[in-house]
């Protein structure tokens, strides 16, 4: 089964990041014919910085590779370096509907975010299906927020299937109930765009006070605590099930201290993640390495979409000789 998933390089990579579909994709790398891009034509609705894009572009390929991402496991490359994608955005563009698009609830929450309108944002779906139907896939975990474009993807390639025959593969969603939304530090979804994110690279510092940031309620000390709050599911994301429900035992006893969870849960994250910060700082070091890598990548995705462009562009007239 192929599993296909993106991620934008628009800054930090988080913990919301990681357990959402950093984590997956590499579980999926074992089991599945995983593609995984860096989706730097997405950030380009928001990022109009020419360097920050190349620093971050650069930065979450050595995110993934220090997590576990194996080359040699899976296909893996940065959107742009297969330009085939923008070839069928606009053949697919000419087979979506403009209602179809108008009922995208993402578009309008980032408008509402204070987002500047433009055409990037809007057709954000169509790409978005490009993505996914360029490489025959069949597979594609995504969050709550994310399923409805899955189902515009769908739509797209129904219809174009209906209209030239069975052209493109039709995608499943995968969606994980247990970590499809992860609380930020406010317990909104985390998420850069609300500045509430626990960076994993980041330094100790940067670290240790956003943790020290998460909302609690006010109970007092000799009250028991809420497991509602994001303190007490960002934590359980580190814990097996004998450790989540001693934690939970501990909340249920009256006498326990925010702050003493906070040190923890600061002293948990930092343990976890070292060895991957480790393999990310020497990436960081040698760019040439990491370059080869993507080359590899990119070759390796292109068979795969220009084979699917040359079916998509004869199904539908544009291959016009034989």
């Amino acid at each position: 089964m192929r599993v296909l998933s993106g991620i934008q390089p628009s800054g930090e990579l988080h913990l919301g990041n990681y357990f959402s579909m950093m984590s997956k994709m590499i579980r999926y790398q074992s089991e599945n014919e995983l593609f995984c891009f860096i989706a730097n034509y997405h950030a380009l609705t928001t990022v109009s910085n020419s360097e920050v894009l190349r620093r971050n572009t650069f930065n979450a390929v050595c995110d993934f590779l220090a997590l576990g991402l194996n080359p040699e496991k899976s296909t893996f490359w940065v959107q742009s370096d297969v330009p085939h994608v923008t070839e069928l955005m606009w053949i697919l563009s000419s087979h979506a509907g403009k209602g179809l698009m108008d009922r995208s609830t993402s578009y309008k929450d980032k408008i509402n975010q204070g987002l500047k309108p433009n055409m990037g944002l809007y057709s954000y779906p169509i790409l978005m299906a490009a993505d996914i139907l360029l490489f025959d896939t069949n597979l594609v975990p995504v969050g709550k927020d994310q399923k409805q474009h899955l189902e515009m993807a769908k739509d797209i390639a129904n219809k174009f299937n209906n209209l030239y025959g069975d052209t493109l593969v039709v995608p499943k969603a995968n969606i994980d109930k247990e970590t499809q939304l992860i609380p930020g530090i406010d317990g909104q979804k985390m998420s850069k765009s609300y500045n509430n994110t626990i960076p994993i690279f980041s330094s100790d510092m940067v670290i240790k006070k956003r943790i020290m940031s998460i909302v609690t309620d006010n109970a007092p000390i000799n009250e028991t605590k809420s497991k509602k709050t994001p303190l007490f599911q960002l934590y359980s994301l580190f814990l097996d099930e004998k450790e989540k429900k001693d934690l939970a035992n501990r909340y249920d006893t009256p006498g326990v201290r925010y702050g003493d969870i906070k040190i923890e849960f600061y002293e948990k994250i930092m343990d976890y993640f070292q060895p991957f910060r480790e393999k990310r700082n020497k990436l960081i070091k040698n760019p040439d390495f990491v370059f080869e890598i993507l080359n590899f990548g990119a070759e390796k995705a292109k068979k795969v979409a220009i084979e699917v462009i040359e079916r998509v562009k004869n199904s539908s007239g544009l291959k016009y000789s034989k």
